[in-house]
């Protein structure tokens, strides 16, 4: 391979590049749009959430029972109506996710030693949070009750209640549960799999519309030279948008970086070989842009947002589609990503994720280049 024909079809490809500053900029910009929206937007974290109340007993019982929830950092007492009528409407309207329904006989019931029931409503139209809201009413509930046997039991002329098991729940990687250190990390995989795959699926097709391969053929140009020549400027694009959005993660965003940056740019541009080379597999089987386009977004964009556990655990998943996740190169970058940023892990626990990854590279890119000779011929 003759290095001085490759960097002329490099300089050629970023000629091309600079005369088309929308897409450059594009290129540049979407880490950073990406990385506000979603950080910003995309959280899982259920904080405030709008609750009603009807207290249709009003005693000071009922009253220290709603405090619990209005003193709650995930709860937010907006609203105390007076009918479930206006709880209907409430819910209806989305002014509230939660209602909280006291009985007339909440504290004759406490008192006796009985059971008080109180009816919560939840919205369920969002099965998850409705889930989660469910987990947070039970939490304070529990809470409450812990608080009532304490005081029946002192009343009893007893110190301390009898001995129970208890949970010490410790959160590792992630303490806060932060929902911006579970995202920024993976969606820095979507980011390279956008800028790797769709700027390059375009390069080939690009060149044949415009009618400009045919000049590129009869030069003595080598397969590789062309290659490598032409997913030069945009391995450069994409490293840029990496060290864009990783200096986003930790400065704006606080995530924390546990483990050796330079092994995270390491496998980085490993990754963005792949894309490229899925990249340019596309444009060499596609006709013309717009069907580049459309494969470019279909095969590596939806199945990283989708199936490489960016966002929905893989675990979860039916059998077909945790199969299907086997295929797609996002799934070991979002495991080294992840585990590098939360985990502070090395090549020695990621090791089967980097030989993954450079199998799909060896792959890719012969695969290219063996199109792209029968398309040319």
């Amino acid at each position: 391979m003759d290095l001085v024909r490759t960097w002329a079809v490099f300089r050629k490809e970023l000629i091309h590049i600079k005369r088309d500053p929308a897409s450059l900029a594009q290129a540049i910009l979407l880490p950073v749009m990406l990385l506000l929206l979603y950080g910003y937007a995309l959280t899982f974290d259920i904080k405030q959430v709008p609750t009603a109340v009807l207290d249709r007993e009003g005693s000071q019982l009922s009253r220290d029972f709603l405090q619990k929830f209005a003193a709650s950092r995930y709860f937010k007492v907006t609203r105390q109506v007076s009918s479930y009528t206006q709880i209907a409407t409430l819910i209806d309207s989305r002014q509230v996710w939660l209602a909280l329904v006291i009985p007339h006989d909440f504290s004759r019931r406490l008192k006796s030693g009985g059971t008080a029931r109180v009816q919560v409503l939840v919205d369920g139209t969002d099965a998850n949070i409705a889930n989660i809201i469910l987990g947070y009413v039970q939490a304070v509930a529990a809470a409450y009750n812990q608080g009532l046997m304490v005081e029946r039991l002192r009343a009893r002329g007893l110190s301390r209640p009898p001995a129970e098991v208890r949970s010490e729940p410790r959160i590792w990687f992630n303490e806060e549960l932060e929902s911006k250190n579970f995202i920024v990390p993976g969606l820095i995989v979507v980011i390279m799999t956008m800028v790797g795959s769709l700027l390059t699926a375009l390069t080939i097709v690009r060149e044949e519309e415009r009618g400009s391969m045919e000049g590129l053929l009869a030069t003595p140009l080598k397969k590789w030279e062309l290659i490598f020549g032409k997913l030069g400027p945009y391995f450069i694009i994409g490293m840029v948008d990496m060290f864009i959005a990783l200096g986003m993660g930790v400065l704006l965003f606080e995530v924390p970086l546990r483990g050796d940056v330079f092994l995270l740019i390491l496998l980085s541009a490993l990754f963005l070989v792949v894309m490229l080379g899925q990249g340019l597999l596309i444009s060499v089987l596609s006709v013309n842009q717009l069907q580049a386009y459309q494969m470019a977004t279909l095969l590596t964009f939806l199945p990283a947002f989708m199936l490489s556990g960016f966002v929905f655990a893989i675990q979860q998943m039916p059998l077909a589609l945790r199969l299907v996740s086997y295929i797609v190169p996002s799934r070991y970058f979002v495991t080294i990503s992840k585990g590098i940023y939360l985990k502070g892990v090395g090549v020695a626990l990621l090791w089967p994720q980097v030989a993954v990854l450079t199998v799909f590279a060896v792959f890719f890119l012969v695969a290219a280049q063996r199109k792209f000779v029968k398309k040319i011929r």
